[in-house]
């Protein structure tokens, strides 16, 4: 419930005034940390998409692959080509995450978003690179193109436009997602 708060908060004013910087190493995260962790994510996420979007591409977080892994950002280009964005707010957010490997699978370009305070130097040189600032993005590096195959290209734009459909019927519509969402859990 805080994190849900606080993340509504991070929306209406993008700069809190606490810093959002992960522990000094060898120091344990406390609940604090946390919070600021995933507040430092959110602000990455807000700059990528808004990044998308400014580039006239459709922007969707959170999107479930068939493999039921969840890469933090899929934009569908103004090509027809698909982008994965994966962000990591912290050195130990990229260290003990290696899922974003299969992400490649499902997309024609991959990219890191991070902010200026991530230690770039960790990060692969044949993934692209975005690092925001508030929500300023610069492309640091630009990622590799490679091919989705066309059946996989035409499972994820399904997948890509239920979801996007979805989400905009239930904003449209709160009530009536709600009601979609209490019988799916009864089956």
């Amino acid at each position: 419930m805080v994190l849900r708060i606080l993340d509504r908060r991070l929306l209406r004013h993008p700069t809190p005034n606490f810093p959002l910087t992960p522990p000094a190493p060898g120091r344990k995260a406390s609940p604090m940390d946390k919070i600021t962790a995933a507040l430092r994510a959110n602000r990455i996420v807000r700059a990528a998409m808004r990044h998308c979007a400014l580039a006239g591409w459709a922007p969707v977080a959170q999107m479930p692959l068939p493999d039921s892994r969840r890469p933090d950002i899929i934009a569908l280009t103004d090509d027809g080509s698909f982008v994965a964005i994966e962000v990591k707010s912290s050195p130990e957010d990229y260290l003990s995450d290696e899922k974003w490997q299969v992400y490649r699978d499902w997309c024609d370009q991959l990219y890191f978003a991070v902010d200026l305070d991530f230690p770039r130097e960790i990060l692969p040189e044949d993934v692209g690179l975005l690092v925001t600032d508030r929500l300023e993005v610069e492309v640091i590096r630009e990622a590799p193109y490679l091919r989705l195959s066309p059946p996989r290209r035409r499972a994820l734009l399904h997948r890509f436009a239920v979801l996007a459909a979805g989400r905009l019927a239930a904003l449209q519509d709160p009530d009536a997602a709600r009601e979609v969402n209490a019988a799916l859990k009864l089956e």
